[in-house]
This record gives C-alpha cells, sequence and structure tokens, in this order.
C-alpha cells in the first residue's frame, strides 16, 4: 500500500484489503476497542497512532503473512507489547491454519494482561510468556520455530542475537523495518551469516519489510 493508495482506517477496508471473513474482521474490531479502553491506563501505542490504528497497526502487522512461509505452525513474536504483530497474526491464522500456535513474549505484566484480555475475548490460540526476551532460550519448553516476528524492538544485529537459538535451517524471520533497513541489514551481516530479502511494507513507502533466513553466527576465516 503506498502513498498514493488510500489509508486503511477501518475494519471494512481492512477486510476488503486482506480478503479475511466477516468473523475475522469482528475480532479485530474487538481487538481495537479493547486497544482504545485499555490505552487510557496503560501506554500501549503511541496516542498520536490511535486514531490511525487500523493502518499503522492492524494492516501494518497483517501484511507480515504475505511474507511467512504458508506452513509454519510454530510462531514466536518478541516483545509483543500491544500485540503487533503478534497477536493480530494470531487472530489471522486461525481463519488461514487454524493448527497454527502463536507464543508472545512480553515483560511487562500489565501489557501482558492486555493481551490476556484480548486473547480470551477474541479467541485467539497464543500462549503468553512474561519474562525477559534473553531469558526465553533457556526454558525448558523452549523450540525451534517456524517463523519468527517482532516489530520495533532493537536493532538487526541484537534482534538477530535474540532470535538465533530458535532458528533452523527452515526457520524465516520476518521484521517491519524502517528507511534505515538496508544499512541494518549491513551491520548485522559483520556478525552474523544470513540469507536476506527486503521487500517494501504495504503501509509506509519508506519502510521495509526485512526476511531472514539461514541465519548463523558467523565463523572467522
Amino acid at each position: 500500500m503506498s502513498e498514493d493508495r488510500p489509508r486503511i482506517r477501518s475494519a471494512e477496508a481492512f477486510r476488503e484489503v486482506f480478503g479475511v471473513s466477516r468473523e475475522t474482521a469482528d475480532r479485530l474490531k474487538v481487538y481495537e476497542a479493547l486497544l482504545r479502553t485499555w490505552q487510557r491506563t496503560i501506554n500501549l501505542v503511541s496516542p498520536m497512532t490511535l486514531d490511525d490504528a487500523w493502518h499503522r497497526h492492524f494492516a501494518d502487522s497483517a501484511q507480515l503473512l504475505n511474507f511467512s512461509p504458508p506452513d509454519a505452525k510454530n510462531w514466536l513474536d518478541f516483545g509483543s507489547g500491544a500485540g503487533f504483530p503478534g497477536l493480530v497474526l494470531a487472530i489471522l491464522l486461525a481463519e488461514r491454519a487454524p493448527e497454527a500456535h502463536m507464543t508472545l513474549v512480553e515483560s511487562d505484566s500489565r501489557k501482558a494482561a492486555f493481551l490476556r484480555e484480548v486473547a480470551r475475548k477474541t479467541g485467539a490460540a497464543v500462549e503468553i510468556r512474561v519474562e525477559r526476551i534473553e531469558n526465553t532460550a533457556t526454558q525448558a519448553n523452549s523450540r525451534i520455530r517456524d517463523a519468527i516476528t517482532a516489530r520495533a524492538l532493537a536493532p538487526l544485529p541484537k534482534l538477530l542475537g535474540l532470535v538465533l537459538p530458535f532458528f533452523s535451517p527452515q526457520t524465516v524471520a520476518v521484521f517491519p523495518k524502517g528507511r534505515e533497513a538496508e544499512v541494518e541489514v549491513g551491520e548485522a551481516k559483520r556478525r552474523f551469516d544470513f540469507d536476506s530479502q527486503l521487500v517494501p511494507s504495504l503501509t509506509d513507502a519508506e519502510a521495509r519489510i526485512v526476511i531472514v533466513r539461514n541465519l548463523a553466527v558467523k565463523t572467522e576465516g
């Protein structure tokens, strides 16, 4: 969705662009209403973006499905915050791939409470882990994931270090990034070996989606 296309300002417009069912759109409307209610007491998103939430948050999250493996079953979203993109993706996956499961990792207990409430009201199949990201890989029930997401969490070099324990040759990581995406990829390649692809964001003409495969620590020599 480039600058010459209209912004997504409602559940109906979201449904038309992404082709989801009315039931899925209704679940996202519940989500959006809860976001507005909880935002009064918890800073979930920038207040300046709240009135543009369908475009800035819901559509920005939903587009990641376009760049993710269609057969991905085990998903992991780091630094989930208000649920963008992980919880939005979980709601969409309930329609596209009902057997898929999303794990949301969020260290802030208040934001985790919001995630639980949205999941309860929308029926999203998610596991919410209230812990620091650095501790997730040490947990006994951690495992390799098919797809990994994170938005506005950290520069790519740090982000790749966080997700590395969950990578296999089949894993794909999808990260929304801003105008410095290409610079971040270059910096990350000093520390890691990986295949990368940068694609234009559907919601911001200056942003890019960074797709990472075959991640490994760079070896000397």
